[in-house]
């Protein structure tokens, strides 16, 4: 292999390395060892997040390919061949799909759970049904007759329904269709047995249509372009142009048509006819809902708790479960790592700043809150308790804007000041701050994580919080945020460091002072995703001298690793399990400060398009802890899969002692909860020494 590091042999394509992520996550879903419902739930992941790779990377693509725009990545494959790989990737593993979900239907059955077609039902369900269906779902769907006089209706993004070929009494064949509107549930529940909606309707669809005979239907769902395209510059009212974007979503061009059942050909013709799509973007499915999402609905149900992996009920440590927080981060740093350490403390920060009469003021950003938010209901206390408050919510964060902009409104008519981002840019950094006055003098305190606001996802997510009270990080603080409010130019903070100016050039740096200690060297990079080209030039590079490099990589891997000459050096791990893996930690063995932890993940949009930020991780007991969490993760053998040369991903194999890195933090933290919940201070120290010890 040549050593010239731009040849495209030395790089994966980034869509193509995305969709062998979502498969690690269908894999999941073919693990019989796991209860029914957990492997279900796998499955709904993975079907919503294939809507959102369509609605947003291959809706990109053919909007490239239809521009005749021929631009290549580093691979150097065309838009044209990327669609086309797509196309060939996704129906070859239609059928381990399916197969799939029939195994864990098969599995749901040994249980007493049930998800069975309307024809399937006996007697007395389809009876129980029938009643519901005239109670509570033919007085809102919508039959649409489709004629001369009649036109195609518009069909917005993600809408599904039937189409439907029927015939009157003079055996004159007309085309229809039935819309089932999103308000109601993808499934009928009679007691444990769950019944998908369609089925329901198509059943009936002839009551829909008094008069006609139904030949034949067809369930289909569409999917749209969803990407919102923003000219900020020419927006005088940013909150107006976002939610004419939000609508305009459901008028994108369409990129994909699911089907299910036989796919008779008329209707199938029926629809393309107004539809127009290339018969590659045409998924016809035979068993399996055609909204894998719409699982969520039986995954969630409460009765069937115990068909899921055991809930962990996150733990607060000692002094933090009992004393003041402010009062704690006075007499030492805190790292917390969410799930497994609650996310409390997270809220309880800004709720007791909000309260307290010491309090002056508190500055945060908000990228995803979350429908339900604890914090944002203390902002808007904060306000009326008289504290200044000054909240960034980010409007652009992708399927969140709806949210987002609810927030932003209700913050601003509570009286806090509400920036909504900076423009051309994507604010997620993730920092929060309150300034107290203590005697004559005023203290800042800090809170910095890897993940959002969100005490919901905090408990699936893996995440760091940081806390600190360090001066040099309040003074930094207070110039991002006036840097968010004022007309600066890109600042460069002295402690922190912030993108899209300084975070890039930071992590180039460091890697290559780690590359020259060699063999004596040594980088773990853990992140979502790795696709910048220089930052893989640069591991190339320290590999090459003979550095160890590695990676835990949970979705997106660009750089190939085991390259003889290039990447025999660098190992490259995915973690897929009960939580979803999503802190960005970057360690130097050799470098003065070793651990970093940052917002950002290693892409340019990151990197170069982002307002990020990468805060040091100074104390030694909070470096020995994050290492060690690296540590074992490198040494899980029952979540880890390791990318190979070729591009696939080969599950590690267990050989010795089972070390399942989720299950063993759970314990661990639980144990350490039990050990020090009458104890008081230097924890942290306490607990970096046992793991230490321990792992």
């Amino acid at each position: 292999m040549s050593s010239d590091l731009n040849t495209s042999q030395l790089y994966f394509n980034r869509e193509l390395s995305w969709l062998q992520f979502n498969s690690r996550v269908l894999a999941q879903a073919l693990d019989e060892t796991l209860p029914p419902l957990e492997r279900l739930k796998f499955l709904a992941i993975y079907g919503t997040n294939l809507d959102e790779f369509y609605m947003i990377r291959v809706a990109g693509l053919k909007a490239l390919f239809k521009a005749r725009i021929q631009e290549t990545g580093a691979d150097r494959l065309t838009p044209t061949e990327q669609l086309e790989q797509i196309h060939t990737y996704l129906h070859k593993e239609h059928e381990v799909l399916e197969s799939c979900y029939t195994s864990i239907i098969a599995q749901l059955h040994t249980h007493g759970v049930h998800i069975k077609s309307f024809d399937a039902l006996d007697t007395q369900e389809q009876a129980e049904v029938k009643e519901i269906f005239f109670n509570e779902i033919y007085p809102v769907i919508i039959p649409i007759a489709v004629d001369a006089t009649h036109p195609f209706p518009h069909l917005n993004n993600l809408s599904f329904g039937l189409a439907l070929t029927l015939k009157d009494d003079s055996k004159q064949i007309k085309h229809g269709l039935i819309r089932i509107p999103r308000l109601l549930p993808r499934f009928i529940q009679i007691d444990q047995t769950f019944i998908p909606i369609d089925s329901v309707v198509e059943h009936f669809a002839s009551e829909l249509f008094p008069g006609f005979k139904l030949l034949a239907s067809t369930p289909f769902r569409v999917t749209r372009n969803a990407d919102i395209e923003i000219e900020e510059e020419e927006a005088d009212d940013f909150l107006e142009i976002l939610q004419e974007g939000l609508r305009s979503r459901n008028k994108g061009s369409l990129i994909r048509l699911e089907l299910k059942g036989s796919g008779d050909p008329d209707l199938i013709g029926f629809l393309l006819s107004y539809l127009n799509l290339d018969d590659k973007d045409i998924y016809t499915y035979k068993s399996i809902p055609l909204d894998l999402g719409s699982l969520w609905q039986i995954v969630g149900d409460k009765a069937l708790s115990h068909l899921v992996l055991p809930t962990y009920n996150p733990k607060t440590i000692a002094p933090l479960d009992s004393e003041d927080i402010f009062e704690a981060i006075d007499k030492q740093d805190i790292l917390l790592y969410h799930p497994f350490d609650s996310f409390d403390p997270v809220v309880k920060f800004i709720s007791q700043a909000a309260t307290e009469p010491d309090t002056i003021a508190i500055r945060m950003t908000l990228y995803r809150a979350g429908p339900k938010s604890p914090i944002v209901k203390a902002l808007i206390d904060a306000v009326r308790e008289g504290k200044q408050v000054m909240v960034l919510v980010e409007l652009k964060a992708r399927f969140d804007e709806e949210n987002n902009l609810r927030w932003a409104r209700a913050l601003e008519d509570a009286g806090a000041h509400v920036v909504y981002g900076i423009p051309k840019l994507k604010v997620h950094a993730k920092i929060a701050q309150v300034i107290k006055r203590r005697g004559k003098k005023l203290k800042s305190y800090v809170h910095l994580a890897t993940g959002n606001y969100n005490p919901s996802t905090a408990k699936i997510y893996t995440d760091i919080s940081y806390f600190t009270s360090k001066e040099t990080f309040g003074n930094d603080a207070t110039h991002f945020f006036h840097f968010l409010t004022g007309f600066s130019t890109y600042t460069k903070l002295d402690t922190l460091f912030m993108s899209p100016v300084q975070i890039k050039p930071k992590l180039l740096k460091f890697i290559e002072k780690e590359g020259k200690f060699g063999k004596e060297g040594h980088i773990i990079l853990k992140a979502n995703s790795l696709v910048d080209t220089d930052v893989i030039k640069a591991l190339y590079q320290a590999s090459q001298e003979g550095c160890r490099v590695d990676l835990i990589i949970r979705g997106i891997c660009c750089l190939k690793p085991a390259i003889k000459g290039i990447s025999d050096n660098i190992t490259v791990s995915s973690i897929i399990g009960k939580y979803l893996e999503h802190p960005r930690i970057y360690y130097f063995k050799n470098n003065k400060v070793k651990c970093y932890i940052a917002s950002a993940d290693l892409m340019p949009r990151n990197l170069v398009r982002r307002v990020e930020l990468m805060t040091p991780i100074v104390e030694d007991s909070l470096t020995q802890k994050i290492k060690q969490i690296l540590m074992l993760q490198l040494s899980d053998n029952q979540l880890r899969w390791e990318l190979q040369a070729d591009g696939s991903y080969n599950k590690v194999p267990l050989l010795g002692k089972a070390i399942n890195s989720h299950t063993i933090l759970e314990e661990y933290i639980k144990k350490i909860h039990d050990q020090t919940k009458k104890e008081t201070p230097n924890y942290v120290s306490r607990l970096a020494k046992r793991m230490l010890k321990d792992t």
